[in-house]
């Protein structure tokens, strides 16, 4: 099973990104994507290669909830 997670990019050099969600640093490639993005952007990456780009809000709504669901708290 594979679970797509929003990250945030933190840099960029050309086609090659470093995308990070709570502290969790990827790198990725992001010519599959069509579309330019910046650092500060938000990305969905698969297998080495950003699949998608996603709005700030979305993106932070999802990690949000993600954080709900996968709380250690939970896991006791």
């Amino acid at each position: 099973m594979c679970l797509a997670v929003p990250m945030k990019i933190v840099s960029k050099d050309g086609d090659n990104v470093v995308a990070e969600v709570d502290g969790v640093k990827k790198e990725a490639n992001v010519m599959l994507l069509g579309e330019e993005v910046a650092v500060g952007d938000y990305i969905i990456v698969h297998a080495g290669f950003a699949i998608s780009k996603l709005d700030e809000e979305y993106a932070e709504e999802t990690i949000r909830l993600m954080q709900d669901v996968f709380s250690t708290e939970d896991m006791a």
